[in-house]
């Protein structure tokens, strides 16, 4: 006979205890024993108990679950058990949960020790791991949400996602409030403004009022300076467009009268301080119609120059490509009239809106992080360590693109009401940056190198995206090696290369082509994969999504639609132009609201390498993932640092503003 203690704990999520009462079993090697246990789990505790069993049970391989119910099904949300067996020197056996255990089946939960797929048809845990994943491919199967797109979740809406993917009900009830609040303060300014003029730029700060961050007021202040606009392109909401120029682009038309600038354009671009902005792909893509009235679009190209400093100052603004309507569309110089050269500025601030909204954000890092949640659900067993290794990055990430895609992005959704590319152009515009997804442009090592940005000192972005993907890489190394020993292992992994298909192939939609794996062949590509995963789910989106709220709650400076067409003289340009091309008081009030919900910090946030649920068993696992938070603790005071040298401090990528998944 021996005596087993259990230990049971249960989330600390609103309504994760139960009121039903829960059967549970141990499984061991040599055999199995039911426990009559009263298991009446409550909301963030954990439940103690000891119990004699008969038999020698050996190793201890499972437990099962079993939750029973009169009237209710009342869930409960298990976070894991552990056991320790007879013996003074018995060592603890843990069993990770983190789900949702509803109805009467039985719930079977492996112990926590990560193993890679076998060859023998006998072995208790492949038969385990098989049965899983023929359950999880039923439960999480793919959909189109529209052709040429990454594929999705099988979800109409929220309420059809697998139980375990859904919002917990703290963040389900802010995200609603909060939308429920911005409804309001949106109807308080459109009321506040309904007997006022909206004819000078001045008139945007009656709805300049509610939250909003330190920057948000100093980007009121400074919109209008060259040096701000320059800076945006490498710290601002989206610092993915700009690249070093290697020549002239052929579509930079430079009629005759400008030699001069031609003669400061090659001088930079000899000098190699030449950058570039070029929104081409927004070209052909057709506006929305809102409210019966017709939006417009550009397709602009940018020309900056890199200062001794480390500003970046633009230098000629091309709004459209030369087409054959226009051959030589007009140049804005700073040296124009300032209305003329503050509305060529405004239609790139518009265009890189669009971009960043749908490419870089929605696409990038949105609609890819759920292709590799689902596919990770669909082909990796709870037993393999690589779905340790990603699941805590997957959180909340199924239930916010379902929720986009049913109100925001969807037919009547935001994008539709306030955004130039709404109407169906913004399904067009993913379309094409699609095509463009390459496996470099999700990888900064290889990003910023192929745009030329390494190096630069004012590249703030560059250097802390760098720095992170290190840190990263040494956490994704330190686990791989653990269960891979050599490239050979990696080779012959067969959950591990189905998952890797199911990506490219499925997934992203043949993606080969671009440059994803549809293997892999060695412990290091491997590695490089999973630090792109990760970056992706965690870094990436904070540093694309955070700063919404800074550089869009003052609309001038990033306006979501445009209602007049580009200029096509310089002269004409007056402040009745500039008023009637940027958003009216509706839309205006509807980004200020988006951007506020989309870019604020969430209440129930995990920092990147903090989350709390261990679902690897052993002190090995446990040392690399502690090494993981002091590397990013230490990172964190140097950003400290050296954001306390500067006039505008870059905080998108400090470690404790970065969420470990993408949820909202």
């Amino acid at each position: 006979m021996g005596r087993y203690r259990i230990r049971v704990a249960t989330g600390a999520w609103l309504f994760s205890g139960s009121h039903n009462r829960v059967q549970l079993w141990l499984v061991g090697a040599r055999g199995e024993a039911e426990l009559e246990l009263q298991l009446w789990s409550t909301r963030g505790q954990v439940e103690e108990f000891e119990h004699d069993v008969p038999d020698d049970l050996g190793p201890l391989q499972f437990v099962k679950l079993r939750k029973h119910h009169s009237l209710v099904d009342d869930a409960w949300f298990c976070d894991r058990i552990t056991v320790r067996g007879p013996g003074a020197n018995a060592e603890e056996a843990a069993f990770p949960c983190y789900r949702w255990v509803q109805g009467e089946g039985v719930l079977t939960l492996p112990e926590g020790t990560a193993r890679l797929a076998g060859d023998n048809a006998l072995d208790v845990f492949q038969k385990h791991r098989e049965k899983e994943l023929k359950e999880r491919r039923q439960i999480y199967r793919w959909a189109t949400w529209k052709e040429g797109l990454p594929l999705t979740i099988a979800a109409g809406c929220e309420n059809d996602l697998p139980p375990n993917t859904r919002f917990h009900q703290e963040k389900k009830l802010d995200f609603e409030w909060t939308l429920r609040a911005g409804a309001l303060k949106m109807a308080l300014k459109r009321v506040y403004t309904l007997l006022s003029s909206w004819n000078q730029l001045e008139d945007f700060d009656q709805i300049f009022w509610g939250q909003k961050s330190t920057l948000a007021e100093k980007v009121h202040r400074c919109w209008q300076d060259d040096e701000l606009f320059g800076y945006q392109f490498l710290n601002g909401a989206n610092p993915m467009l700009l690249r070093r120029s290697s020549s002239l682009p052929s579509r930079l038309v430079l009629p005759s009268g400008m030699e001069e600038l031609q003669a400061q354009l090659e001088k930079e671009l000899q000098n190699g301080s030449l950058f570039e902005a070029d929104f081409i792909l927004l070209d052909g893509i057709p506006a929305n119609v809102i409210r019966g009235e017709k939006q417009y679009l550009a397709a602009p190209l940018v020309m900056l120059k890199m200062e001794p400093s480390g500003k970046l100052l633009p230098m000629v603004i091309q709004i459209q490509p030369p087409n054959p309507s226009s051959p030589t569309p007009p140049l804005f110089l700073p040296s124009d009239p300032p209305l003329a050269w503050l509305l060529a500025k405004s239609w790139v601030r518009n265009s890189d809106f669009q971009l960043h909204q749908l490419q870089y954000h929605l696409l990038n890092t949105h609609l890819v992080a759920e292709v590799l949640a689902v596919a990770t659900m669909r082909c990796l067993p709870g037993l393999h360590p690589v779905f340790k290794l990603l699941i805590p990055h997957t959180r909340y990430t199924m239930e916010i693109n379902t929720r986009a895609r049913t109100q925001l992005i969807s037919d009547g959704g935001i994008f539709d009401k306030a955004v130039s590319t709404g109407g169906g152009g913004h399904v067009q515009l993913l379309r094409q940056a699609m095509a463009q997804l390459t496996y470099r442009s999700l990888c900064p090592p290889d990003d910023l190198a192929d745009r030329g940005l390494l190096g630069i000192p004012s590249a703030l972005y560059a250097h802390d995206a760098l720095r992170l993907w290190e840190i990263i890489a040494r956490y994704v190394e330190g686990i791989v090696h653990l269960f891979y020993p050599g490239d050979d292992v990696v080779r012959g992994d067969p959950e591990l290369q189905a998952w890797c298909r199911e990506i490219t192939e499925v997934g992203l939609c043949q993606a080969q082509n671009r440059g994803f794996p549809v293997s892999f062949q060695s412990r290091a590509q491997l590695c490089h994969f999973l630090t792109m995963c990760i970056f992706t789910c965690t870094a990436q989106h904070g540093a694309i999504n955070q700063g919404q709220l800074d550089w869009y709650a003052w609309v001038p400076n990033a306006p979501c639609t445009m209602r007049m067409p580009p200029p096509t003289t310089k002269e004409d340009v007056t402040m009745a132009t500039v008023m009637g091309s940027l958003p009216d008081i509706q839309q205006a009030c509807l980004q200020m609201t988006i951007t506020w919900h989309l870019g604020r910090r969430q209440p129930d946030m995990v920092p990147l390498g903090h989350h709390k649920e261990k679902y690897f068993s052993g002190s090995k696992a446990k040392a690399v993932l502690n090494q993981l938070q002091a590397d990013l603790e230490n990172l964190e005071r140097k950003i400290i640092a050296r954001n306390e040298q500067l006039d505008l401090a870059y905080e998108y990528l400090k470690p404790s503003h970065i969420e470990n998944s993408v949820t909202i």
